[in-house]
């Protein structure tokens, strides 16, 4: 696998607030649209980060009270698979 996970947010806003949090606290980000076949509404945002932190993301996600969805591993093919921490 890739050393990239995605973790997906409900909407824009708490993505941004998540995307915030963990920059204001030196982890790297990039906030994007999630994948189509990983939302079942057809819409919504995540976090592409490195897996090495994906523990101390969800730890700041869940201390700022910013709650997300799923955790999914980036596959070397380009897949994904859910994870669960």
């Amino acid at each position: 696998m890739k050393n990239e996970w995605l973790i997906t947010f409900r909407s824009v806003t708490f993505a941004q607030r998540g995307e915030r949090a963990l920059r204001s606290r030196g982890l790297q980000c990039v906030m994007q649209r999630t994948p189509k076949k990983l939302t079942e509404r057809g819409c919504g945002y995540c976090l592409r980060l490195r897996g090495t932190d994906v523990p101390t993301a969800t730890e700041i996600l869940r201390r700022e009270k910013l709650p997300y969805e799923k955790l999914y591993a980036v596959k070397e093919d380009g897949g994904t698979e859910e994870q669960r921490l």
